[in-house]
């Protein structure tokens, strides 16, 4: 848990803004979309296959929740911050779809692993 949490903070540091960022969303940033479909799978697949990765290694459903949480967390934030320094938007609706996927793929996992 503490790596994925390492992982989530660390990133932070090498994320600084480039002036080049546009500081208002794009009119093509809508909060639905392909993009935010992409988003949505990307994260239930992310957190589902972590959770499962985790729990075959012999952990704990709260351990595996945990660090597939942080796990998606991270790369879905760690995705924002690279759009972010290739000069396009930090997408809080990305985000928020990223969040939606990982809660559905929770979710999932818990019907699943009973």
């Amino acid at each position: 848990m503490r790596f994925g949490f390492a992982l989530l903070f660390g990133s932070f540091q090498f994320g600084a803004p480039p002036e080049r960022a546009p500081e208002r969303a794009p009119e093509g940033d809508r909060w639905l979309g392909r993009d935010k479909a992409y988003h949505f799978a990307a994260s239930a697949v992310i957190q589902s296959l972590t959770h499962g990765i985790v729990r075959g290694t012999g952990n704990d459903y709260r351990t595996a929740s945990g660090v597939a949480a942080a796990t998606t967390l991270a790369i879905g934030v760690g995705k924002e911050i690279h759009d972010r320094a290739d000069g396009r938007y930090f997408s809080w609706r990305d985000l928020t779809a990223d969040a939606a996927g990982g809660v559905t793929g929770a979710v999932f996992v818990r019907q699943v692993d009973r």
